[in-house]
């Protein structure tokens, strides 16, 4: 008895011919195309589901040059990344957007300057369509070797060793700490401290900018009363100690994360002095896991990972539609969550 003939499998020609469109524009909309009108893409993905059609993603890539993925890379120590919740939420919310787009993160590491070469030798290996960057300090090789590259990239943050020619979404940091100190000042306090970030980080240097900004801004002196963290709770409780010891008259703190609150609020109860009646905290990130949680809860200024990841996305996805999409920072506003701290 002779072999039952397979079933053939439908073709693309088919899809669009079933929709009532062109090959070219169904081809274009099982890519995901940004050109083509919603209602032609709908027409055509129903028709892919009524034949059963699945595109062979092997040989689609070699036509599209294509990979489906894009990477997402930590300009940090791992041991860093893993102990910040900023970059916990930064994470979990790129998944999430680059899922919702049909793509596949790759996410990536770059411990030292070391691991530049190699990741550059990654990125432009054809693995990934485009990078979403964040962290990169002043001085680090990375935002430079990058520019070197065909590849679409995008940062989290403003990159601090080249300001032209960069698609960036950031914070408006130094705005937020200008807004956290007018806060301890309209209750008050008068010797208001802060504990910085690594100040080779643009994020860092904006925000002590803007403590600096409110304390002159209202004729104070802000010499004597900064102590630089690296934005973990154990140097935020190095720094608070030791501005204690500098500054015992201070009455306020700014902590240019909430970890490093954190860690302030720790050193101002070990010697013995209350918050906020003795001194006011205020943090940055308001995180949800941390601010609220803290005792007292934490007033702090409040970013939105989530909304900043959303704008790097839909940024890249217009660089790889092929979109003219001018070299800019988008800056993002933050607001002041006031809780029982300051």
């Amino acid at each position: 008895m002779p072999a039952r003939p397979q079933e053939e499998r439908p073709t693309l020609e088919d899809v669009a011919a079933y929709a009532g469109v062109s090959r070219s524009t169904a081809s274009r909309a099982l890519n995901d195309d940004a050109y083509v009108s919603s209602r032609a893409k709908e027409k055509v993905l129903g028709a892919a589901r009524e034949l059963g059609y699945s595109p062979n993603q092997a040989a689609r890539s070699l036509v599209t040059r294509r990979t489906g993925a894009v990477a997402v890379v930590l300009s940090e120590p791992e041991s860093k990344v893993l102990d910040d919740p900023y970059f916990a939420t930064v994470m979990h919310g790129a998944y999430r957007e680059l899922s919702a787009t049909g793509v596949q993160m790759l996410l990536m590491f770059v411990d030292s300057r070391e691991d530049v070469p190699r990741t550059i030798r990654f990125l432009e290996g054809g693995h990934v369509d485009g990078a979403m960057v964040f962290a990169p300090h002043q001085g680090d090789p990375l935002p430079t070797a990058l520019r070197l590259l065909r590849l679409p990239v995008v940062y989290g943050g403003r990159p601090g060793s080249v300001r032209r020619g960069v698609h960036a979404v950031d914070f408006d940091n130094r705005a937020g700490a200008r807004m956290a100190v007018r806060h301890l000042l309209s209750t008050g306090r008068r010797r208001i401290a802060t504990v910085t970030g690594m100040l080779d980080h643009p994020a860092a240097a904006d925000r002590l900018a803007g403590w600096q900004d409110a304390l002159i801004e209202f004729g104070l002196d802000p010499a004597g009363l900064s102590e630089a963290g690296d934005f973990l709770m154990a140097s935020g409780e190095r720094a608070m100690t030791a501005l204690l010891e500098r500054a015992p008259d201070l009455d306020g703190v700014f902590a240019a994360s909430d970890a490093m609150a954190a860690g302030a609020m720790r050193a101002i109860r070990a010697a013995g002095r209350r918050v906020p009646d003795d001194v006011g905290v205020i943090g940055f990130d308001d995180q949800p896991t941390l601010a609220p949680a803290m005792n007292p809860p934490l007033t702090s200024v409040h970013q939105d990972p989530r909304e900043q990841i959303r704008h790097m996305v839909r940024t890249l996805m217009s660089l790889l539609a092929g979109d003219t999409v001018r070299p800019d920072t988008t800056v993002l506003p933050v607001t002041l969550t006031v809780r029982d701290s300051a």
